[in-house]
């Protein structure tokens, strides 16, 4: 007699914590109200306030760096030349792409683009560890640091851009010729 395996339940927090991602990476930050990140994690009314004690502001902010943490992430575990870094981060956007229709965007760039100052400190914070963690790969690989640091810039630039435009175009074609374009200039670094 075989046993019944039962997916583990997602603690509730959690599950808050995603719902805001991906809320914001589909919809905008507007669309992360309170009710709709009930709504969307099955969450109880009470558990609102319990996990996030300053509300909407705090569940966006934890939404942000988690986003920012997982891609930070992704580039740390990246290995090899700038090139095989930032086709680890092309990848990784293809999949999000496909997975969601072509519906889902950065969520930092979806609550950069809010004009909330409040969420400015986040963003600033998740966009310069992307920039340390790119920095560091390409150095790692040989890059001298200022280049380093330019190249990062342009990844993320051009990264960001791509995205919106695939999410425009319903297509990751976008995201693909970015990436043939930057690969002969970070195979040059």
């Amino acid at each position: 007699m075989g046993t019944a395996r039962s997916t583990p339940v997602r603690p509730t927090r959690e599950r808050m914590v995603d719902s805001a991602v991906v809320l914001l990476r589909e919809r905008s930050s507007a669309a992360v109200t309170v009710d709709a990140v009930l709504a969307h994690s099955g969450a109880p009314r009470g558990s609102v306030y319990h996990h996030f004690p300053q509300g909407r502001q705090q569940l966006l902010r934890e939404a942000v760096e988690r986003a920012g943490r997982h891609v930070a992430r992704l580039i740390e575990g990246a290995d090899g030349s700038p090139a095989e870094v930032v086709e680890k981060l092309v990848e990784f956007w293809e999949h999000v792409l496909e997975e969601s229709d072509h519906a889902a965007g950065c969520p930092v760039v979806a609550l950069t683009v809010d004009g909330d100052a409040s969420g400015q400190p986040v963003v600033q914070e998740v966009f310069g560890l992307w920039q340390i963690r790119l920095v560091e790969a390409f150095i790692r690989d040989g890059v001298a640091a200022d280049r380093a640091d330019r190249l990062a810039t342009l990844v993320i630039a051009a990264g960001e851009g791509a995205v919106l435009l695939c999410r425009a175009q319903r297509s990751a074609e976008p995201l693909r010729t970015v990436f043939e374009e930057l690969r002969p200039v970070l195979d040059a670094a």
